[in-house]
């Protein structure tokens, strides 16, 4: 195999996530795993038995269409259009994907070449700056700032260049709880109108939005024709494990992204996808219950954290608190938290992986709050410690 690395130049650095790494060690442990973001508890019973029923009466079990089953997509249709107002034809501008994590890969892969830059919240998500690699483009951050994370616009319309090609956006957003305004998003939309760039949107918190309110960015003047929206049942059902997400575009935008999808799973969750198109037909006071349910769980442990002696930035959404450790008179977040679980029996991610600069996150630490009550008080206990 002679001196070559084994590994694709492009994806030097990126090894095992740190979603995994964090999880042994929560289980190697013992530890309460407050870092990696599934619930511990599964989403409406009826959901699961409209799930076995399917597997039960042979629906999905062999392969299902390329672009999803007809069910599902017109059930996304009908939620765009019922929380968004947003209208999408079914049949050429809905695409079921293997989750979220799979249309963000398909999306990129599609829509960009090599060269190409890409405009990304920092910190993001660790799958955007794999994919961004993959497709052989350049990501260039615009870093969101303690202790509002709020982004720097000037700074964003300085960011593009004749190269940039795409903006990633992720609102609500992972890590920090960020939830773009409707002025924020405004001025994003006439930079990619003026400047005619693409956007692609991870909006898999959409219904966890505790402030203001979510606004989609496809709904703006000249945003429709270039804007691919993504979302997924995931976050929303608390099936993360079932790995159901979708694609909603102009009709040549999602040709572009399914050309890309179905050379990566073709088709994936075949009964799955019965099961949540019955789930997002669901009532609103499922939609409101789920929102208050986690934020009564934010707040209890925002304020354990507080108690702790952790400087708290509570967030405008998902479920992930961002914190800072330097008032513990800690400053190296990674090294924290691969120390916590002796310490306190406790797991939380270091910020500074979703980071390009580490430095810039180094302090930073997250919790996810989408755990039982119980677990989220005792881990509280346990943080007390400190």
């Amino acid at each position: 195999m002679g001196t070559r690395p084994l590994l694709n130049q492009r994806l030097h650095g990126l090894g095992t996530t740190i979603f995994a790494e964090m999880s042994a060690l929560a289980a190697a442990t013992g530890s309460i795993n407050l870092g990696q973001g599934f619930p511990d508890t599964d989403g409406p019973r009826g959901i699961a038995e409209a799930a076995a029923r399917a597997v039960l009466d042979g629906r999905g079990n062999q392969y299902p269409p390329g672009p999803g089953i007809p069910e599902l997509r017109q059930a996304v249709a009908e939620h765009q259009q019922r929380f968004r107002g947003l209208a999408y034809d079914p049949d050429t501008e809905v695409l079921v994907t293997a989750g979220a994590t799979e249309a963000i890969a398909a999306a990129l892969l599609a829509l960009l070449e090599p060269g190409d830059e890409v405009i990304a919240l920092e910190p993001f998500y660790d799958s955007y700056a794999a994919c961004i690699a993959m497709a052989g483009a350049v990501r260039v951050p615009l870093t969101l700032r303690a202790p509002d994370f709020r982004p720097d616009l000037d700074r964003l319309r300085a960011l593009v260049t004749p190269r940039t090609r795409l903006l990633l956006l992720n609102s609500p957003h992972n890590p920090t709880g960020l939830v773009l305004d409707a002025e924020e998003l405004a001025a994003i939309a006439a930079l990619a109108v003026e400047r005619d760039l693409l956007v692609v949107t991870d909006e898999v918190y959409e219904h966890l939005v505790f402030s203001g309110a979510h606004h989609p960015i496809a709904a703006l003047p000249g945003m429709r024709e270039r804007t691919v929206s993504i979302s997924s049942a995931g976050k929303t059902f608390s099936f993360t494990g079932w790995k159901v997400g979708w694609v909603t575009a102009a009709a040549p935008l999602v040709a572009a992204v399914r050309t890309a999808k179905q050379y990566l799973t073709y088709v994936s969750a075949g009964p799955f996808q019965y099961a949540v198109a019955e789930a997002l037909r669901l009532p609103d006071d499922y939609y409101n219950g789920f929102r208050a349910d986690l934020l009564r769980k934010r707040d209890l442990l925002a304020a354990g954290l507080t108690a702790a002696g952790f400087r708290v930035f509570n967030p405008e959404g998902t479920y992930f608190i961002t914190t800072d450790i330097t008032p513990l008179g800690e400053e190296d977040g990674i090294g924290f938290c691969r120390t916590l679980p002796e310490r306190c029996g406790v797991v939380a991610i270091p910020n500074a992986v979703f980071y390009d600069d580490p430095d810039a996150g180094r302090p930073l630490v997250r919790f996810t709050f989408c755990k039982r009550v119980e677990v989220l008080e005792e881990a509280v206990s346990r943080l007390s410690r400190l």
